[in-house]
């Protein structure tokens, strides 16, 4: 009988243990839900390595750049100078000079040549 009673303790012992692993195991996938399984760990950047450059970095600019014009036009003796207008053919560039409100145009290509004073 002692024997018979040590099989039958050790035969719920292993069922138990069995159960309990494989409601563990089980529990890992399990989604009440229907949701697809949670994406792939993928890690951070390096914070170490710089950023890619944006597109378009380090070429020419292509036209006369707003600001290229503004400084020029400084160069001329405006103060205040404001970009008014950009066409594909130019731009126009406002400010006060001695004689008053002026204005100046530039070439829309690179490095800004006058057009007209």
């Amino acid at each position: 009988m002692k024997s018979l009673t040590k099989i039958g303790l050790g035969l719920l012992l292993a069922v138990a243990g069995a159960v309990s692993t494989s409601s563990v195991a089980s529990a890992q996938y399990y989604d009440p839900y229907d949701r697809p399984p949670p994406p792939r760990f993928v890690p951070e950047p390096d914070w170490r390595r710089p950023p890619p450059p944006p597109p378009g970095y380090g070429r020419p600019p292509r036209g006369c750049d707003p600001r290229w014009a503004e400084d020029k036009a400084r160069d001329f003796g405006f103060r205040r100078a404001r970009v008014v207008d950009i066409t594909p053919r130019r731009v126009i560039v406002q400010g006060w000079t001695r004689r008053g409100q002026d204005e100046i145009s530039f070439a829309n290509v690179r490095g800004c040549p006058v057009l007209r004073r």
